[in-house]
C-alpha cells in the first residue's frame, strides 16, 4: 500500500488539493448564499449583477431589455423587447464553474506568480463568456423560440464547460513548461 501511495504521489496530491479546494470554496460560496441575500440585490449581490450586465449586454446587440425581481422564487426575470424569456438564478451566475476552475488550477499549481494570474485571467474570462452566453441564449431563445431547449439544456452549456476544458488544457501546457524549466 505504502509502494502505490509513493508511486502515485503525484496524482494523490492533485486529488486531495482540488477535492479540498472545491470543497472549502463550495463551502464559502454556501455561507454566501445563506447570509447574501438582499432585498436591494435579490436574489444575492451576484446574481444580480450577473442579470443587470447580461440586460446591458442585449442592449448593446440592439435589443431592449430589461430584469425585474421575480415574484415567487429567488431569481431575476429577463425580458427581450418587453417578452419574459427567462428567469437567471443563483446557478445562472458562473459561480459554481469559477469554483470548479480556481480549484484545478490550484491544485495544478505552478510558481505564485503564474498560478495568482491565470487564475485571475481565467476566472474574468469565464465570468465574462458567461455574462455573454446568456445575453446570446436570451437573444437566440427570442429569435428563434423552437430552439430553446437545444440552447438552454445543449449548446450554451457546452460553450461554458468547454471553454472551461479549453483553459485547463492550456494551463496543463503552462504548468508543464514552468515546471520542465524549473527542473533545467
Amino acid at each position: 500500500m505504502k509502494e502505490i501511495f509513493k508511486k502515485n504521489k503525484a496524482v494523490i496530491k492533485f486529488l486531495v488539493l482540488f477535492i479540498g479546494c472545491y470543497l472549502v470554496l463550495a463551502g464559502f460560496y454556501k455561507l454566501y448564499l445563506f447570509y447574501g441575500s438582499s432585498e436591494e440585490f435579490y436574489p444575492d449581490y451576484i446574481t444580480h449583477l450577473v442579470s443587470s450586465q447580461t440586460s446591458s449586454v442585449i442592449e448593446a446587440f440592439g435589443y431592449d431589455s430589461h430584469i425585474s425581481k421575480h415574484p415567487n422564487d429567488p431569481s431575476m426575470k429577463l425580458y427581450v423587447n418587453g417578452n419574459y424569456l427567462a428567469r437567471i438564478i443563483e446557478g445562472c451566475n458562473s459561480i459554481s464553474v469559477l469554483i470548479l476552475f480556481v480549484s484545478f488550477i490550484i491544485a495544478f499549481h505552478t510558481k505564485f506568480k503564474p498560478t495568482f494570474l491565470y487564475l485571475i485571467a481565467g476566472s474574468v474570462l469565464i465570468y465574462v463568456m458567461n455574462v455573454v452566453r446568456i445575453a446570446l441564449l436570451a437573444i437566440g431563445i427570442y429569435e428563434y423560440p423552437e430552439s430553446q431547449e437545444f440552447l438552454h439544456d445543449t449548446a450554451f452549456p457546452a460553450v461554458i464547460y468547454g471553454s472551461v476544458f479549453v483553459l485547463w488544457l492550456i494551463w496543463v501546457k503552462m504548468a508543464a513548461g514552468y515546471k520542465k524549466k524549473a527542473d533545467e
